[in-house]
């Protein structure tokens, strides 16, 4: 059988036309992406999405549209798994209580698993920032839709 990894990230886009993206080390591997992870088991889309969001950014969210869906063959960077990644727009329920970043892998602390939040411009965004194939995709589609 071959396994397939879901994953389902949140584009969050402020007042001031910038997203949110997130600065990661885990596996000894730095990496920015968007906000979101992996679906454990038993749970939908949707429902996995509010659960990262609150886990990450301890933050309610509402999904406001689907953006995309994987439609090429991504192999994940950390195993042999088939990715398939989902991205929704959502917006905040309540103010963001996070300490937001400007330098890129600005953590706080030391250890194995590592994250810091940035807000970038649409206008600036650029795709190479970003390691997943997927999330590159999808930035790439952000910046042709401003």
């Amino acid at each position: 059988m071959y396994p397939f990894n879901v994953r389902v990230y949140g584009l969050l886009i402020n007042e001031n036309n910038e997203v949110l993206i997130s600065d990661e080390q885990e596996y000894g591997i730095r990496f920015t992406k968007f906000p979101g992870g992996g679906l454990e088991a038993g749970e939908g889309l949707a429902d996995g999405l509010k659960r990262e969001f609150m886990e990450e950014c301890n933050v309610e969210i509402e999904i406001i549209d689907h953006f995309y869906t994987t439609d090429f063959y991504v192999k994940s960077a950390f195993n042999d798994s088939q990715v398939i990644s989902v991205y929704y727009r959502v917006k905040n329920l309540s103010p963001l209580n996070l300490i937001f970043k400007t330098a890129v892998f600005d953590f706080d602390g030391e250890g194995d698993v590592l994250q810091s939040f940035r807000w970038v411009k649409l206008s600036a965004l650029t795709a190479e920032v970003f390691l997943f194939p997927t999330d590159n995709h999808v930035a790439k589609l952000l910046t042709e839709n401003i």
